[in-house]
């Protein structure tokens, strides 16, 4: 069974490694777990996964794999097999019915016959109010209803019921594909990070002071400048129209920008950039800022990151006097390839779906100019650009 699981992982695109699987097998012939299957999930979690996202799809193979397991049972050591739990059919009862069900007498009682429901079980069931199975009394299977069951081998929850459920997952957020929340944002953001020590001496050197007392024979207290984050990062944010959808997400990303990077500064543009950027969204057509100063003040070490849907007319791009908004001198290609051409590293995060890039011209003008490097606002998408920006 762990070799499947292995290899289970595997398919799932989950980076296990053969040494790691090894490590996990030492682990458990030193009877680390204590037999416990709860023990056993954070073992393999920790031994096997490297990397916050993909957290939910370890967890999705756990559920399949060891499908039955009553994961967070402390008293119960035991392999269900799947064949009991597979539905054939739900029970549908009436609320008198169900009103006459009634709990088995709390958790210790509830565990304690679950234990002995495993030693005398012999085979797969369906229907009735004792054994593990499906579709019906018994507080431990699926597709049933008990006022106090465990909830073993159902995908979804169905009456609000269960007082345990091994297939809870609890680290959905972190999937590749799933859109940006403030709680995972600053986790990708941070491969954005190459550490020097500047400033003030104000942090002790506690090997130096070691070395130097040592050396000297009396306390000879060494300081450092502070260990930072030296990578400087220039944000142009596209805003108004198409992009209001989407107000929330550009929000959570700027805000986790603004605690990630010391040297941060941004600007405002609409749909492509043009002679002018802003600042204060209140005050665009009264206090801007030209293009052209943004790029002579910012010197080409600066990382730039575009933030846009890139949905306009393919006019506000390649023609000059096609932006919506006023009678731009040239056009928004000529500005994007100045922009370009002075910051090699540069990207553009799109809070599009990627799959629908192609239906909208203006989206393929923009990634061209960028030459492949514009990336969707997932997970994934930010930390493929990341990596883009320290290459």
């Amino acid at each position: 069974m762990f070799t499947t699981f292995f290899m289970e992982l595997k398919s799932a695109k989950v980076p296990v490694t053969l040494k790691e699987y090894l490590t996990l097998l030492e682990a458990m012939d030193t009877d680390v777990t204590d037999g416990k299957v709860e023990n056993f999930y954070y073992l393999s979690r920790a031994t096997l996964v490297k990397d916050e996202r993909h957290l939910d799809k370890f967890d999705q193979v756990f559920g399949h794999v060891f499908q039955g397991l009553d994961l967070m049972s402390e008293t119960v050591n035991a392999e269900i097999p799947e064949e009991w739990l597979r539905s054939v059919s739900q029970l549908h009862l009436s609320d008198e019915d169900k009103a006459k069900i009634e709990a088995l007498g709390g958790w210790d009682k509830i565990m304690e016959e679950l234990k002995k429901r495993l030693e005398e079980q012999k085979g797969r069931h369906q229907g009735g109010n004792k054994w593990i199975g499906t579709g019906g009394k018994s507080p431990y299977g699926a597709d049933g209803y008990n006022p106090a069951g465990v909830r073993i081998g159902q995908k979804t929850n169905r009456n609000n019921r269960a007082i345990k459920v091994w297939d809870k997952r609890e680290f959905k957020d972190f999937d590749d594909n799933i859109e940006l929340g403030t709680r995972n944002i600053k986790v990708a953001l941070r491969r954005l990070r190459k550490f020097a020590r500047e400033g003030a001496l104000e942090e002790l050197d506690l090997d130096g002071t070691i070395k130097g007392t040592a050396h000297k024979g009396y306390l000879d207290i060494h300081l450092r400048a502070e260990r930072r984050n030296t990578v400087k990062v220039l944000m142009f944010f596209d805003v108004g129209g198409s992009m209001d959808y989407h107000i929330k997400g550009v929000e959570e990303l700027f805000s986790a920008a603004r605690a990630e990077f010391k040297h941060l500064e941004f600007f405002y543009f609409h749909n492509c950039p043009y002679e002018r950027v802003w600042k204060d969204n209140a005050r665009r057509w009264s206090e801007t800022t030209a293009t052209w100063d943004v790029l002579h003040k910012y010197p080409a070490d600066y990382k730039v990151i575009f933030v846009g849907d890139a949905s306009m007319s393919p006019y506000e791009i390649s023609v000059a006097g096609g932006s919506v908004e006023h009678m731009n001198e040239e056009a928004g290609s000529v500005w994007m390839k100045r922009i370009t051409d002075i910051y090699e590293h540069a990207v553009w995060l799109n809070p599009i779906p990627e799959d629908t890039w192609a239906w909208t011209p203006s989206t393929k003008m923009l990634r061209d100019m960028m030459e492949g490097r514009m990336f969707p606002l997932t997970l994934g998408g930010l930390e493929r650009a990341m990596k883009e920006l320290m290459r």
